[in-house]
């Protein structure tokens, strides 16, 4: 009896456990803190995926003198103890910053209409807060503001954020509206708003930054009617029912002694006023802010139970879903619930056939991020080519970093070609697009200018006309390459056979004297003196980042660059160098070369692929050694969690790639190199109804080297497998140890 009772016991728990396990919410795992300190920037706040807003606090950003400005790109760093209020865009993760627009503060007390200093919540408006206030869950974002004694709330559809304050202290209440306000890369140039009725009120905020023309419309709604409404321009007030300018800004009262709560709907457009009512009455006609963030929640719990993991370990689960969730903050939408969306050209365009997206961090995404995407949101990627193809015939080239209906022009090579060349391979572009697609990959890699005129040539990019001049042409070299595998599709064997020559131009900076790519002068001269760790930005030939990290940039021909450096064995020695010398850096070099081992630098994305190369030189258990090593160092629960920018996905991406036990070393050619899972199984999802899972038998931190692979049952003898495989579904087994194999990925027969 007494047995048979603890065994009942004993089967309750289990049950009860597993139960638990599968009703556990995946939002529940993320933790939006990851990153938000130091240098990963990400956006902290209430945004649903891939979202036109991301309403959250935005705080002051500390100038150069004293603190690091720089890390309050997203306009939030998770030491600051102030909100000045709350903005509804964004960016997650860049390196410079913009957005924070259509600022909403709610006081009370006296009317201020400048934000605080520093620390003197008295100057201004704005407030302190206390970190144990603060709450982020997945479209959601909460604190209460000490000075206005407020309980602040906030949640989001795509395109209109939602606001719910509880004022305990209700003394002169009020909603600030200042479209004025700018963080340091951003100044409004015209701003308007209006009082349509006692709870409506519409305008626009016209502005330039780091994009250099931005327009938005927005509309409010309140939900209880506004008593008075006083409206300025700058400081001055104004005796009508609207103001214009480059400061404008309402005060709008209300009676919060009769009813404390304020519920704001605030929907955005790039367009028009019109348009931004009509996001409204599409995404939020009404309902209460619960039921807004039920939604905003249920919507996130979809879109990351496309991948389902299964492990023991609950901090890499953490870490897992927070770099799924970090994924999805964009590209972002840019345009309205009816498809019309504002063109680079600033031309409307009326409901267009696709999902029109913008803030596009081409240069880090398409190493990892965009190849994820292609397996787990193909949709989402053809939206995207679709995109970039509109923004050509806009601006007469593709994109190089498309931020709000500008080119910011950030960043080196020709990223766009390099997406549209993968999804071209995997056949996520409208066959009835295919030339004009292809056009626009030819035309933006044969302009006369930013070093192309010298290419064209089939010659050097000199490094004494162009700064940057290396990294600028082997970015080059792997578009150049993803343009020949389009026209070898397409059978133009001429482009194909020119294109091919060009991704190969990276050959010609190869210094045999240093051993490491170097800037050429005009004359055919090296750059000297050489120095192959110090970078400094003003004068180096290398984007964030130095010659040891540029050495193994040639993706698009890994074996040509293996025999470049003097062969395998030689190839062997110099990557094994990489990671084992000093990782020590002079005062002066670019912050972005951080997440060192060696001079390996995980910090910033040309360094990505490169721990996956020795499965092309038969040593898989030095890739397992170094992702794990990545893993161990970099990628953490804690608010400084990464080991770099963010970069609106990439830094995430490369987390979830690899932890699943796969990486896109050449990211066009729909090939996925194995490395190290850390998953017991992963279930992906896909958008074909069907299911790749991928599991690791006797896996552990211990062993974390691959003995031998299975696929649908069957022994598997490559270190990789291709996209059009995983795609049609199916199973995926490591078996693995804590020795690396004996015969594992040696055999040349298996190598990538």
């Amino acid at each position: 009896m007494i047995r048979k009772t603890i065994a009942s016991a004993a089967l309750s728990v289990i049950l009860s456990a597993t139960l638990n396990a599968q009703t556990t919410k995946l939002t529940s795992k993320v933790d939006p803190f990851i990153g938000s300190k130091d240098h990963g920037h990400v956006f902290v706040g209430a945004n649903v995926p891939f979202g036109a807003v991301q309403l959250g606090p935005t705080q002051i950003g500390r100038g150069w003198d004293k603190f690091n400005g720089w890390d309050w790109c997203s306009g939030y760093n998770y030491i600051s103890e102030e909100i000045l209020g709350f903005t509804h865009t964004h960016l997650s993760g860049t390196g410079i910053g913009d957005l924070n627009d259509v600022i909403i503060v709610p006081a009370n007390g006296p009317l201020q209409l400048y934000p605080m200093q520093f620390n003197k919540p008295n100057t201004g408006y704005g407030s302190l807060f206390s970190k144990k206030s603060e709450v982020c869950q997945p479209g959601f974002y909460a604190a209460h503001l000490d000075k206005y004694d407020v309980d602040a709330k906030l949640t989001a559809t795509e395109r209109v954020g939602i606001h719910q304050y509880h004022y305990n202290k209700t003394d002169n209440a009020h909603i600030l509206v200042d479209l004025g306000f700018a963080m340091n890369w951003d100044r409004p140039i015209k701003t308007f708003i209006k009082r349509v009725n006692d709870s409506t009120f519409t305008g626009y905020r016209f502005s330039t930054g780091w994009s250099k023309d931005q327009r938005l419309y927005f509309s409010i709604r309140t939900s209880q009617p506004i008593t008075k409404a006083q409206f300025y321009s700058d400081s001055t007030l104004l005796n009508t029912a609207q103001a214009e300018g480059l400061h404008a800004k309402v005060a709008l009262f209300f009676d919060a002694a009769k009813n404390p709560d304020m519920m704001l709907r605030v929907a955005i457009s790039p367009v028009s006023e019109e348009n931004a009512l009509a996001n409204m009455k599409a995404e939020a006609p009404a309902g209460t802010f619960d039921s807004f963030r039920k939604k905003a929640d249920a919507t996130w719990e979809k879109a990351l139970d496309r991948v389902k993991i299964e492990t023991t370990n609950k901090a890499d689960q953490t870490v897992f879903y927070t770099a799924l969730y970090h994924m999805y903050f964009g590209p972002s939408l840019f345009n309205d619930a009816n498809n019309d969306y504002r063109g680079t050209n600033k031309e409307v365009y009326k409901n267009a056939a696709f999902k029109n997206y913008t803030t596009m961090s081409l240069w880090d995404i398409y190493r990892g991020w965009a190849p994820f995407m292609s397996i787990t949101r193909p949709t989402l990627v053809k939206d995207i080519v679709k995109s970039m193809l509109a923004i050509h015939q806009q601006q007469g080239r593709l994109p190089v970093w498309p931020l709000v209906g500008s080119e910011t022009d950030c960043m080196v090579g020709n990223p766009a070609i390099i997406i549209i060349a993968d999804a071209f391979g995997k056949g996520l572009i409208d066959p009835k697009q295919a030339e004009e697609i292809y056009q626009a990959m030819k035309h933006t890699a044969m302009r006369d200018s930013s070093g192309l005129q010298y290419l064209q040539k089939l010659s050097y990019i000199p490094a004494d006309k162009m700064h940057e001049s290396v990294a600028w042409a082997m970015e080059y070299a792997i578009a150049d390459g993803g343009i020949a595998k389009v026209a070898a599709q397409l059978g133009k064997k001429a482009d194909a056979e020119y294109f091919t020559k060009r991704s190969k131009l990276y050959q010609l900076y190869y210094d045999k004297q240093v051993g490491f790519f170097n800037g050429r002068l005009a004359n055919g001269q090296y750059h000297r003196p050489f120095d192959p760790v110090f970078s400094k930005p003003e004068t180096s030939d290398y984007t964030e980042g130095n010659a040891w990290q540029y050495l193994f940039l040639a993706p698009q021909d890994v074996h040509g660059l293996i025999n470049l450096l003097g062969g395998q064995q030689t190839f062997t020695k110099r990557l094994d160098s990489l990671f084992s010398i000093s990782s020590e850096l002079r005062e002066g070099t670019a912050p972005d070369v951080a997440g060192l081992i060696g001079q390996y630098a995980h910090g910033n994305e040309p360094s990505h692929h490169i721990a996956y190369l020795y499965n092309y030189l038969g040593q898989p258990w030095k890739t397992a050694d170094r992702v794990r090593e990545v893993f161990d160092k970099f990628y953490s629960t804690k608010t400084d969690g990464l080991p770099g920018n963010e970069d609106v996905g990439q830094m995430s991406a490369w987390y979830a790639f690899s932890s699943l036990g796969l990486y896109s070393v050449n990211p066009m050619e729909g090939k996925y190199v194995f490395g190290s899972p850390l998953f017991d199984k992963a279930t992906l999802k896909l958008e074909n109804n069907k299911t790749f899972t991928i599991t690791a038998k006797n896996n552990s931190r211990q062993n974390k080297y691959i003995q031998k692979v299975e696929l649908n049952g069957k022994p598997y003898p490559y270190t990789y497998i291709l996209h059009k495989k995983l795609v049609a579904g199916g199973n995926l087994v490591f078996y693995m140890g804590s020795k690396p194999g004996k015969t594992y990925g040696v055999a040349a027969a298996s190598h990538p």
